[in-house]
């Protein structure tokens, strides 16, 4: 099973770029934030009808996530939803029998540049879900831009500033709470040790080419899934938008 997450940044200007993501990679599900569009905006052909079941969740020039899931990997067609708590079209899930049950979610946590509070109560509701969602025998993933850099080392040293949103103590123990409710960081897990793991960069100075970063966009998966992932990887050379897909391979 392979799971590949992007912020686009605007699904319209990267439909080309999403195409050849898919080509490449031939992910079974793909969790994309920050379309930037209604349903009736996403082109028509963008994503093969044949291929992919596809869910756009989106309400105009503004925020919006989506979810593909590749045909072969859900022959039935599978049912999206959404939380309660959901708002500005930031967050949606999907079951897929496979056999078993598997949970998939898409979510874009705001920024918090222009309202702090909101930010921190999206990111309480989803802890609160999940806490609520993560029964014995669950098998879920979650994936998406949390624009929350766990850990200092999830930002470049040229880049931390004190007390900066997405890296305040409070938005820190929420995705810390997050995880305690039972889900792995995978990219972490598999790179222990790796201070370079960056998924955004500010689109100026160059540095995304010199890789001068923050990492806030995540793959994270209860055990049963986790367990079984083998690679988790950021595409920083791909694309235009201003993340890279964060790419994970699971032997299941």
């Amino acid at each position: 099973m392979k799971i590949a997450t992007w912020n686009v940044n605007g699904i319209r200007a990267r439909q080309a770029q999403l195409q050849e993501l898919l080509t490449a990679e031939q992910p079974d599900v793909v969790c994309l934030q920050e379309i930037k569009a209604t349903p009736e905006q996403v082109p028509a052909l963008m994503v093969s009808p044949s291929e992919y079941w596809t869910y756009w969740h989106g309400g105009g020039g503004y925020s919006g996530v989506a979810l593909l899931i590749r045909r072969e990997f859900a022959p039935e067609p599978p049912h999206f939803s959404h939380p309660a708590f959901d708002f500005e079209h930031r967050i949606v899930e999907v079951r897929v029998a496979n056999p078993g049950e598997l949970r998939f979610v898409s979510v874009y946590v705001p920024n918090g540049g222009k309202d702090f509070e909101a930010k921190m109560r999206f990111a309480q509701a989803l802890r609160e879900w999940l806490a609520e969602t993560l029964t014995p025998g669950t098998a879920l993933v979650l994936c998406g831009d949390l624009n929350i850099a766990l850990e200092e080392r999830d930002v470049h040293p040229k880049e931390r500033k004190l007390n900066q949103i997405g890296t305040r103590p409070e938005e820190r123990a929420l995705l810390a709470g997050v995880l305690a409710s039972g889900l792995a960081d995978v990219g972490r897990t598999l790179d222990p040790d790796n201070d370079q793991l960056f998924t955004w960069w500010a689109p100026w100075r160059g540095l995304r080419q010199r890789n001068i970063g923050w990492r806030i966009d995540y793959i994270l998966a209860t055990p049963s899934v986790s367990n079984a992932a083998t690679q988790c990887v950021s595409m920083r050379e791909f694309g235009t938008s201003d993340h890279a897909p964060v790419v994970a391979t699971f032997s299941l």
